[in-house]
């Protein structure tokens, strides 16, 4: 774990070096970059100066428009012209925490207390004040970016206060937009802000903000919902997140995303959408209950316009999502009842020089043919092993790629002996031995393939 050190403490360092090692300003402020790093200090949000030539402010932009930003809230009176300072200040800090620079910047602006004051400011506008808070709030999303950030966000009420504007200015779309970006940014790797929002009922929340056909296209719901739903928190033990997703499913969150896929949301925000419902989709009863609803025809329907339209996002989105939702045995057959091998191999001929759209149908391949002779005959017969055989040969540097066809081959032959003939004679051995060589990473997956392929050395 990396040392934390204070701007202070930086601050001394190099002033020691130069008054009782007599240092050059330069030389002392790189000697304490250096020795600080070595000891493992976690310099991320330090300003870099060299006491007394610089202020903080003269060094980092950030630092200047924070100060900036804390005056004029200090000094404001409600008027236009006040209101429109504090927007044009709040759009400038979140440009630095966007730029090139806006890891740093934004770490530099956390140590020097923005989550605490961009808090407060939401706590104290008034909701007619709309412009002001939606910036306010596109500002706090774009400096929540680690767990510090995120317990100062928690620490402050930042939940609360987020959801209480969230459910006053549910009328607003830039406003709800900005503000279900702090709820996914701030639950980002952080298990206890995810339970603070659950705690203030969020998923209901989401529900009704869905239910509201004008409100579809809040790209930043979608991001939320997913983020709320991904177990990324490494200091818990056992995560939360799968019985949120069953909450999710329950008030029928997935059932109202299934009618966005089919009606509502942009091709822009496809893909959100897609991995929002691919994250409720937990388990088989879930799987089945979206497939009920026409989940599996909307997303058919979305894979042949993808290819149509060669949107390559929104076309591994939702082959992704497909997968998921083919783990279910059910879902197995009603996917190949509606074409989908034909319709899967129609998306990589379109799309022939994309491994990575091709490596999401073998994905899919996989998961139909698991345990399922029947599936794995009929794939043949579509074309997937002679897929397999050419994507190996055309895609040699593709580590997913490679792996991704030694895990569908397998499923291929596994039960059906007869397929084993057909792709040793087309090449198959020879190949899987080179992704072997070639790929550490694909090791496994290429000596089962041998192996189901019949073949003794399957290690070698």
């Amino acid at each position: 774990m990396a040392i934390s050190i204070s701007q202070e403490a930086f601050d001394s360092m190099v002033r020691e070096n130069m008054e009782d090692l007599g240092m050059d300003p330069d030389e002392a402020l790189a000697d304490a970059v250096e020795a600080l790093t070595l000891q493992g200090a976690d310099l991320s949000g330090i300003v870099k100066r060299v006491p007394g030539e610089a202020t903080a402010a003269e060094v980092s932009p950030v630092v200047r428009v924070l100060d900036e930003l804390k005056a004029s809230l200090s000094a404001s009176g409600g008027s236009e012209q006040d209101l429109d300072g504090l927007v044009s200040l709040l759009d400038e800090l979140r440009n630095l925490c966007c730029s090139g620079e806006g890891s740093e910047n934004a770490a530099i602006a956390v140590r020097n207390g923005v989550v605490e004051a961009l808090v407060a400011l939401c706590a104290s506008a008034r909701v007619e004040q709309e412009r002001l808070l939606a910036s306010a709030l596109k500002s706090l999303s774009s400096v929540l970016r680690d767990v510090a950030s995120t317990e100062k966000f928690r620490r402050s009420e930042g939940p609360r206060i987020v959801m209480d504007l969230l459910q006053g200015g549910s009328e607003n779309s830039d406003l709800l937009d900005a503000g279900f970006s702090v709820v996914a940014a701030g639950s980002a790797g952080n298990e206890v802000v995810k339970e603070s929002f659950m705690d203030l009922k969020v998923d209901e929340l989401i529900l009704r903000v869905m239910k509201d056909k004008s409100k579809s296209n809040v790209q930043s719901l979608y991001d939320a919902i997913r983020v709320l739903l991904k177990p990324d928190d490494n200091r818990v033990v056992a995560s939360q997140v799968y019985g949120y997703s069953r909450r999710f499913a329950e008030i029928g969150v997935a059932e109202v995303l299934v009618n966005a896929l089919r009606e509502q949301v942009a091709p822009s925000s496809l893909p959100s959408a897609c991995a929002a419902l691919k994250s409720i989709a937990v388990n088989d009863e879930i799987c089945r209950s979206i497939s009920e609803n026409g989940g599996i025809d909307v997303l058919l329907q979305c894979i042949d316009g993808a290819g149509e339209q060669k949107n390559k996002a929104v076309a591994r989105s939702c082959c992704s999502l497909l997968s998921k939702l083919a783990a279910s045995d059910a879902n197995k057959s009603i996917i190949i009842q509606r074409g989908g091998f034909d319709r899967f191999l129609k998306l990589t001929s379109r799309f022939s020089e994309d491994p990575a759209i091709i490596q999401e149908v073998m994905s899919m391949v996989t998961v139909l043919t698991l345990r399922s002779p029947e599936n794995a005959a009929r794939a043949m017969e579509e074309g997937y092993g002679t897929l397999a055989i050419q994507s190996m040969q055309r895609f040699p540097s593709s580590v997913q790629t490679q792996k991704q066809a030694c895990l569908m081959i397998r499923n291929l032959v596994a039960r059906n002996p007869e397929n084993r003939i057909v792709l040793l004679n087309d090449g198959a051995e020879k190949l899987i031995r080179k992704a072997m060589a070639l790929h550490r990473s694909c090791k496994d997956a290429a000596s089962s393939a041998l192996r189901d392929l019949g073949l003794d050395n399957y290690n070698a």
